[in-house]
């Protein structure tokens, strides 16, 4: 049988929480190994599903991929001189994440086959972006039986500019550079914490980057000789930490997020403090309380450092129990308020129209079977657990398990009524 996590109504919360690393990042350092032969070490380390199905994909390609013990939350990832640069089907449609290899394969053993990705169903998000940086680096790509099969002698520096700062083809193009020959310019980059982190890495090996944080990248390229593996800290999940303040506003209390950073989730947290959060930053995080209903407020989701797309749905279900009237706009991807149908089985009074939301809120939801239909839109349901009298039964919790580290744990430590079945 599947998975299921029953919450009931909960509050106040109280005590401290560990923020563990970043979904978002690991995945791709993992895949960023790649460029370099050697034992690469990458430390807090989040056990999450995807990390597992990430390391699959790397054993498939030669890697050898081990945990550095139940005391370390490390990876030891061990390179080799030669590897088998095909990401199969099997293992590419679990996570869209996977197609990040292309570019690291490319660039190091001028050849990629990968399985067309797979991941989150919330509608489609093409990788024309991707393909065309490539492309323009000399990289020769063509789709074969579901498969994109990609070869070159060797990539050279190009100007890369993006119609929209998409995270993955910046990580894409990026990788890719690093040991192209001569230097890459990439315009409208996009700027999260995670591309940081990611270029953090990439120095680390020895690459040469300038711009870091900025929307407009610089790699000049070196030698593969010139790269060497590295020891690297995974930057905090700020979207875990999201995920446990939207939890805090609809319970009430008071909770420590120990690593969680100020500096990369100002505007959330500039929205959450006019929807009545207090929030303060400590030397090990955050400290955030809340006492009775949030305050409505509108949320737009932008690319960094707007308001993160991965937010909106703990934001969604925050609001769907707020005073007032709150209207929730999705400008990066189309079809992502599948979980809004979810919410309404709560009791909560939302209306979409295109890609927009009106959250009415209500002071009460009501407990009801609910079903998962991607992390973020499960995580979601969690938080309108907290408000809704009864039981709120969420199905198909295997995809929580994919972003988020002992979160039914993490979240009973500090007074949540929440049961894994």
């Amino acid at each position: 049988m599947p998975p299921a996590i029953l919450v009931r109504a909960s509050g106040p919360l109280a005590g401290r929480v560990r923020v563990g690393g970043a979904k978002n990042s690991v995945l791709k350092l993992m895949a960023a190994t790649l460029l370099a032969e050697g034992r690469h070490h990458l430390r807090n380390v989040p056990r999450i599903a995807d990390v597992g199905i990430m390391a699959d994909l790397l054993t498939a390609m030669g890697v050898q991929v081990r945990s550095c013990g139940a005391r370390d939350d490390g990876l030891l990832l061990d390179v080799p001189a030669e590897c088998r640069p095909e990401a199969p089907y099997e293992l590419v449609e679990r996570i869209r994440a996977s197609i990040v290899v292309l570019g690291p394969l490319l660039t190091r053993f001028g050849a990629a086959r990968v399985s067309l990705p797979g991941g989150d169903d919330f509608g489609p998000r093409p990788i024309d972006m991707h393909l065309r940086g490539l492309e323009a680096m000399g990289a020769e790509l063509e789709l074969d039986h579901g498969y994109l099969v990609g070869r070159c002698d060797r990539l050279h520096g190009a100007e890369v500019t993006f119609d929209f700062p998409s995270v993955g083809a910046t990580e894409n193009v990026l990788m890719a550079a690093v040991l192209a020959k001569g230097t890459t310019v990439i315009d409208n980059a996009a700027r999260e914490p995670e591309i940081a982190d990611l270029c953090a890495f990439l120095t680390a090996m020895g690459a040469e980057i300038e711009g870091v944080g900025s929307s407009r990248l610089v790699v000049h390229g070196v030698e593969p000789s010139d790269l060497r593996p590295t020891t690297h800290t995974v930057v905090p999940d700020r979207v875990e930490a999201a995920t446990y303040l939207a939890a805090l506003a609809v319970a009430g209390g008071r909770l420590e997020l120990v690593g969680a950073r100020r500096d990369h989730m100002q505007m959330l947290l500039a929205k959450l403090g006019d929807a009545g959060l207090d929030v303060t930053v400590t030397p090990d995080g955050l400290v955030a309380s809340a006492a009775g209903r949030p305050r409505a407020v509108d949320v737009a989701t932008l690319p960094y450092p707007g308001i993160a797309t991965d937010y909106k749905p703990m934001l969604t279900a925050m609001l769907s129990v707020a005073e007032g009237v709150s209207i929730v706009t999705e400008n990066l991807f189309a079809g992502r308020f599948r979980y809004v149908d979810e919410l309404v089985r709560l009791g909560a009074d939302i209306r979409t129209d295109a890609h927009h939301a009106v959250v009415r809120g209500v002071p009460r939801l009501s407990g009801a079977p609910v079903r998962a239909h991607d992390i973020r839109a499960g995580a979601a349901l969690v938080v309108a657990g907290l408000a809704a009298e009864g039981e709120t039964l969420i199905t198909d919790a295997h995809h929580l398990d994919r972003g988020y580290e002992d979160l039914v744990d993490k979240l009973r430590s500090v007074g949540v009524s929440i049961d894994r079945l």
